[in-house]
């Protein structure tokens, strides 16, 4: 996998040794990180995810000494270090070295990875409700992307590919749809369009917002719902939204084939056609 490293001044091609068991992200976690794309040389919402690295950061409790757009800027000098055409994960982060137990005790360190990362088929995948659920904020940094939170997806996934799934749904502690495992969710039912109400659970995603807004000005009708296994199960389309797939469909819930719609199909090309504004290559 071709890659590119950016940490203290200095751009590199192999994994760089950053901390050690002495260091509190080694041992404590604490570890936040965003995700953009750089697809062909357009870079989305580059800007937003730069921006919510910091934001997470201080959530966390960590002292971010990177701003956002000097962030944004070592993200665009790392795209252009690849081959235009190249489909890129941009993935910078923050993490605390040194220290002892208490977050203040550490001093906050960056690096930047990006990595080529093809984008998944657009051919549709199966999803299972998982036993697993996301956090409630009282139980977890759940206002930011912390590394530590991921773990518990990927047991949701790996749980659900043991019984033949592709993927999970997740619910929150009250029997709300929340997500998938890793990527947010949204149906579609008699021409509207729905995606579980933000409740501090789970991420409310930056390809989210930005694909509830196009399908708005589209005329097609988008909007927060809290939902309920039962929803799934008579939706008519259920999609995804992220940063790593964009607009991906499930083509089967459960033991139900669905088909792959037209309202999947026009977020994906809407959001595609919105994004070619965005070329930093």
């Amino acid at each position: 996998m071709a890659a590119q490293f950016w940490y203290d001044g200095v751009w590199m091609d192999e994994n760089p040794r950053l901390t050690g068991p002495a260091d509190h992200a080694f041992w404590q976690a604490s570890i936040v990180f965003d995700g953009a794309r750089s697809i062909g040389g357009l870079a989305p919402d580059l800007d937003l995810h730069c921006l919510r690295a910091v934001a997470s950061a201080r959530a966390m409790g960590l002292e971010p000494r990177k701003t956002a757009e000097e962030i944004q800027a070592l993200c665009v000098e790392g795209i252009r270090r690849f081959p235009r055409e190249a489909v890129l994960y941009v993935k910078p982060m923050f993490f605390g070295g040194g220290g002892h137990l208490a977050i203040t005790s550490v001093t906050t360190d960056f690096v930047l990875h990006i990595f080529e990362a093809p984008l998944p088929s657009p051919g549709g995948f199966s999803a299972t409700l998982s036993p697993l659920r996301r956090p409630a904020p009282e139980m977890a940094p759940t206002d930011a992307k912390a590394a530590c939170l991921y773990p518990n997806s990927d047991r949701a996934t790996r749980e659900a590919n043991s019984r033949g799934f592709d993927h999970a749904v997740m619910r929150d502690p009250w029997d709300n749809i929340a997500e998938f495992a890793f990527a947010n969710l949204m149906i579609a039912k008699n021409g509207r369009v729905l995606t579980p109400t933000a409740n501090g659970t789970f991420l409310a995603g930056i390809t989210r917002k930005r694909v509830l807004s196009l399908l708005n000005e589209a005329e097609i009708e988008a909007t927060e719902a809290k939902l309920t296994v039962e929803d799934l199960h008579s939706a008519d389309e259920i999609f995804t939204t992220g940063n790593y797939g964009k607009v991906t469909v499930c083509t089967r819930f459960e033991n139900r084939e669905l088909n792959a719609g037209p309202i999947a199909a026009e977020a994906r090309r809407r959001y595609f056609e919105w994004a070619e504004q965005f070329r930093v290559h």
